[in-house]
């Protein structure tokens, strides 16, 4: 079991649910109440990118796309390229950016 699959289980807890399908054959790291979650921790732009596609589409929920620290900014520049509402922190949650 990888690390990225460790994290998912973590954050999704005992109510969550991990790898949830969507449309196209897509899948959602993390389901857990009404909070969609993504983890991406390669830090290439692409993947972040495709990450925050992925959340788009759940548009009721409340979105996170967890980031390695040093790829914190970086995701925030996307996010706001592609004007997505989405909280973006690092991965054990100690920084947080909001993007409206």
């Amino acid at each position: 079991m990888g690390r990225h699959h460790k994290m998912q289980r973590q954050l999704a807890g005992t109510k969550g649910k991990t790898e949830v399908p969507l449309r196209g054959g897509k899948r959602l790291d993390v389901l857990k109440g009404r909070k969609a979650i993504e983890v991406e921790r390669s830090g290439d732009p692409r993947r972040i990118a495709l990450a925050l596609n992925r959340l788009k589409v759940k548009r009721t929920l409340k979105k996170e796309l967890k980031v390695p620290q040093k790829d914190l900014d970086k995701a925030v520049t996307i996010a706001k390229k592609k004007n997505i509402k989405v909280t973006i922190t690092n991965l054990s949650g100690t920084k947080k950016r909001k993007i409206k």
